[in-house]
């Protein structure tokens, strides 16, 4: 990693993650593989942010480590990178293992349970749902009504105008939320 941590991708320790080099990573790391329109792609820091929002929106109470769990959801893609659901389908039950020891080793790395509860799983992923309805009809092409029979519809009472963020902003706005939400849960 940047950081000059080496990370174990068979055996992740948490002591080898960085907040640095996940920002980094996901700031560079596009959605859609890359396959949007605009100058910019939509990076999964980006995404994550847009996620953590609308988790919030749904469940506007949502502790403060709930909240950095659904800003973290995506953070084993800073070294796997961003692959489409019926990809990581495709590959199996060893990826699906691989993926959740990574992601289990970032949530000890940052003081949350090893596997969030299903109640918040199903929340993150609702929300990473209602974000992919906007990023598809924004930026990928779909119709509203093709968005709405893969996704979903998104919450009432949320829109959502997105502008990719350059990859060094999309960074910086990671790492700003990350702080934020470390400094509330330390009120």
């Amino acid at each position: 990693m940047l950081s000059g941590r080496r990370l174990d991708l068979l055996d992740p320790s948490p002591f080898d993650i960085e907040i640095e080099d996940i920002a980094h990573g996901l700031a560079r790391v596009a959605r859609w593989n890359g396959q949007t329109i605009g100058e910019h792609a939509f990076s999964v820091a980006q995404h994550s942010c847009v996620v953590e929002e609308i988790a919030v929106h749904i469940k506007p109470d949502l502790e403060v480590k709930w909240r950095l769990a659904a800003l973290l959801h995506d953070a084993s893609e800073y070294v796997i990178g961003d692959m489409i659901s019926p990809f990581k389908a495709a590959l199996g039950v060893n990826y699906k293992d691989f993926e959740a020891r990574l992601e289990a080793a970032i949530h000890l790395r940052f003081g949350l349970p090893p596997k969030s509860p299903v109640a918040i799983k199903k929340l993150i992923k609702q929300a990473d749902r209602a974000c992919a309805y906007f990023e598809a009809t924004q930026l990928a092409g779909f119709s509203k009504s093709e968005s709405l029979g893969f996704f979903g519809k998104p919450p009432a009472g949320y829109e959502l105008q997105i502008e990719p963020l350059s990859a060094s902003a999309a960074q910086r706005l990671y790492l700003g939320r990350f702080e934020a939400l470390v400094q509330a849960a330390r009120r």
